[in-house]
Formats: C-alpha cells, sequence, structure tokens
C-alpha cells in the first residue's frame, strides 16, 4: 500500500494491494473464493477505495473475476522475485559467503563443509547487480513496482526478515500454514496436510540437519570448542556486525556459543543456498512463463463505469481484447520470457546436493569419519528423491498428481542440464 500511489503514476503500470482467501477443500486443494482490491485514499482521513470480488456468476463477472486474478498473481510475482528469491536466498547469503572467505582458513572444516554452498554466488550476485537489479534492468522493466523494486525489497528486509525464522519448520509456523506438535518428526504439524513444498522440503531439511550435526560433533564435542574458535566467531561476528549491519543489534541472532548453536546457524545457511532456492528459482519458465497465466505486471485497473465509462464500455465490447491489454505489451513479455528461462536453467557442471564433494583427484577432505557423514548424507538424499517420485503418483495427493497436474520436482535433488523444473543445487549459482 505505501508505494501503490508512485506505481499508479509510473506510465503503463497499474496495481492494487491485493488480498485472496482460499478455502481448503475436502480433497485437500485450494479454491480461490474472493478477492480484495485496495487503493490509497485520495487524501489523508479519507477511506481507502476497495472492492471484493468474488468467482464469476456471469460471462462479465468472470471476465472482472480473471482480472482480479491476474492481479493478485501480478503483485505475488513480484513479492515472489524481489523477496523470496533474490532477497531470502541471494542477498541474504552473500554477507556469510564473503565473511567465510575473508575470516576462515580454506582448511577450517566449517570453510570445507560451507565451500560446496558458496560455489558462484558472489558471480551470479555481481551480475544481478548489472542487468537484473540495477535501475532500469529488467526486474524494474518487467515487473509492476519499476522504480521502487528495490525499496520494496528494502522494506521486508528491515521490516520482517530475521535470521532466526529463515529455516523451513520456522519459516511454516510463521507463515500460518503449520502448528507446533511435539510428536511429529520435526516438532510441527502441517495444516495443508497435501503442501508438497512443505511435504518435501522437510525431508530436505531432515537431511541436511543430521549431516550437519554430525559434522559439527566430530570437530566440536563441547561448547568450548565452540567459543574457542577465533575464526569461526570472528565468522559469524562480521556476517552480522559488518555484513547485516543494519539489524546487528536486533535481539533474535541465535548464539554461537554452543555444537548445537552452530549446527543449526549451518542447517539454515545450507538450507537457503541448496533447497530454498532451488524451489523459488527453477520453476520460474516452467510455471511462470506463460505470460497471461502469471503476468509480471500490470497495466490497467479494473473497468468501472462510474471511473471511466468509455473504457467499462470498450471492456464490454471486447473483454478479450481488454483483458490482453492489461497484461504486459510483447516487448516487455519476451523479456521476461527469456530472462526466467535464463534463470530456470541448469548448467552442465551444475553439482547437486549430496552428490561427491571430489573435485579432480584431490578429496575435499582426509578425514575418513567426515567422508562416512556425508556417505550417510548422500544415501539420505536419495530416498528423499525415491519419496519424492512416489509421492508424485499417488493419486490422493491431488496437488501433485492428476490430469492435468504437474509432479512437484522442484525439491527432486538430481537434475540433468537444461530447464528441467527438478534439481537442487549445492548453491546459488544462477
Amino acid at each position: 500500500m505505501p508505494f501503490l500511489d508512485r506505481i499508479n503514476a509510473i506510465e503503463g503500470r497499474k496495481a492494487y494491494a491485493t488480498r485472496a482467501i482460499f478455502f481448503l477443500t475436502q480433497g485437500g486443494t485450494l479454491k480461490p473464493i474472493a478477492i480484495e482490491l485496495s487503493l490509497p485514499p485520495a487524501q489523508s482521513g479519507e477511506p481507502q477505495p476497495s472492492k471484493v470480488l468474488t468467482p464469476a456468476c456471469d460471462a462479465t463477472s468472470n471476465w472482472i473475476w480473471m482480472l482480479g486474478k491476474a492481479h493478485v498473481s501480478s503483485n505475488d510475482a513480484g513479492v515472489h522475485q524481489l523477496v523470496n528469491h533474490w532477497l531470502r536466498t541471494h542477498a541474504i547469503m552473500e554477507p556469510f559467503i564473503l565473511a567465510a572467505h575473508r575470516r576462515m582458513s580454506a582448511m577450517h572444516p566449517i570453510f570445507k563443509l560451507l565451500h560446496p554452498h558458496m560455489r558462484y554466488t558472489l558471480e551470479i550476485n555481481a551480475l544481478a547487480r548489472q542487468s537484473l537489479i540495477n535501475a532500469e534492468g529488467v526486474i524494474e522493466s518487467c515487473f509492476t513496482p519499476g522504480p521502487v523494486s528495490g525499496e520494496i525489497s528494502s522494506a521486508y528486509y528491515r521490516n520482517h526478515w530475521r535470521f532466526d525464522l529463515e529455516g523451513l519448520p520456522a519459516d511454516l509456523l510463521r507463515r500460518g500454514v503449520a502448528v507446533e506438535d511435539a510428536t511429529q518428526p520435526h516438532g510441527i504439524r502441517l495444516l495443508i496436510e497435501d503442501y508438497p513444498y512443505a511435504n518435501d522440503g522437510l525431508l530436505l531439511w531432515s537431511a541436511i540437519g543430521n549431516w550437519v550435526e554430525s559434522y559439527v560433533q566430530l570437530y566440536y564435542p563441547d561448547a568450548g570448542t565452540v567459543q574457542s574458535d577465533d575464526e569461526l566467531q570472528e565468522w559469524y561476528h562480521e556476517s552480522i556486525h559488518v555484513g547485516h549491519a543494519d539489524l546487528r543489534d536486533a535481539p533474535w541472532w541465535p548464539p554461537l556459543s554452543t555444537p548445537r548453536d552452530l549446527a543449526n546457524i549451518l542447517t539454515t545457511l545450507v538450507w537457503l543456498a541448496s533447497a530454498q532456492h532451488a524451489a523459488l528459482n527453477f520453476g520460474q519458465y516452467p510455471l511462470g512463463g506463460y505470460v497471461p497465466n502469471r503476468p509480471p505486471l500490470m497495466r490497467r485497473l479494473l473497468p468501472d463505469p462510474e471511473r471511466d465509462a468509455a473504457e467499462y464500455a470498450m471492456f464490454l465490447a471486447d473483454p478479450h481484447r481488454f483483458f490482453l491489454n492489461a497484461m504486459p505489451g510483447v516487448l516487455e513479455a519476451t523479456k521476461f520470457m527469456a530472462v526466467v528461462d535464463t534463470l530456470s536453467t541448469h548448467s552442465p557442471d551444475e553439482e547437486y546436493l549430496g552428490e561427491s564433494l571430489d573435485e579432480g583427484a584431490a578429496p575435499w577432505t582426509g578425514d575418513e569419519e567426515a567422508l562416512a557423514a556425508h556417505g550417510m548424507f548422500a544415501a539420505d538424499v536419495r530416498r528423499a528423491e525415491e519419496t519424492i517420485e512416489r509421492r508424485n503418483a499417488d493419486h490422493g495427493r491431488r496437488n501433485r498428481c492428476g490430469a492435468g497436474v504437474l509432479p512437484y520436482e522442484l525439491l527432486a535433488p538430481s537434475s540433468p542440464p537444461g530447464v528441467t523444473c527438478r534439481g537442487v543445487p549445492n548453491s546459488i549459482s544462477i
């Protein structure tokens, strides 16, 4: 809402503040039942203009409902790209990676653990600053917020981002799609039973957590060994006090005093760099490349006979044309499609979660216990992939199996090169 006046003043951009209500059916699927579209008041103190749409009852309301859904999808596309993708994976990881290279020896056991999860991230972030998130770059050109895109990302970081809530179980609780339940394996119970991202994500979260905990225990048997490791403590201190300086005094930063503290911090970082980024990134073209289905920007508000009678008459005369004219133009749509196609592509030299960490003839560690622990991790990842395959063939899971329903493979760890809508690389490499 704070950005809408500036967005709507941009030529060829129109947006609402949107809210959508979904009904969880007995079959476990979500059905949209209401959309609220709001604009800022014309003057301070006046009521906020707002309209509520419900599913169509005739041809005219069907086109209005489609336009309302397009506005919701457009806003969601912007938040997905600016907040969940760029900010909460690419940008958030960067300070921890920089500090690791500055404060830890390449021989340090925690640097060795993090090394595969830092691959190419600084390079891809530098390229993004040159052509994606820069002023008048792809994001500003192709998404509804335009030149206020960076401000939206910054506002979320300032007001909402918390490192202690970025792990998967904590994030599911924060978003209200799970409740605490000590009887469940991860301490939470999903409120949407067939929730592919959460179901599959918890498999990988558990595998990562077990691997990291086993590895940490090899080198840090007690709190004293964590607290006396100067390189480790300087890495974490610099990540917070320099890399996240704006939030350095926040009370929610996890302490780094015990092996459990260290394992929790590292599990979150490995999750963000691998599975979380994969779930957000590699489905962008397969699921969002068809622009009318998920437009990255909108060019028109809903037709309103009171606001503009002539425009409403045009809508009634040719609603299909009105709908398409509300979408991005051909140039904008083509540019968007080309970019998300590139972002969704796995390179031939991609390194995936659970694969061997050896590079050529030089093993990543000479510690046999660490190698054995990683072998168990690789086995856990393979089992997770087999479970995901079985779930995608289960007709009782209607959100991932059925006529016209895409299988959910974004968290299936392995993938060939190209645009595959699956695969979990070790790092944020695209």
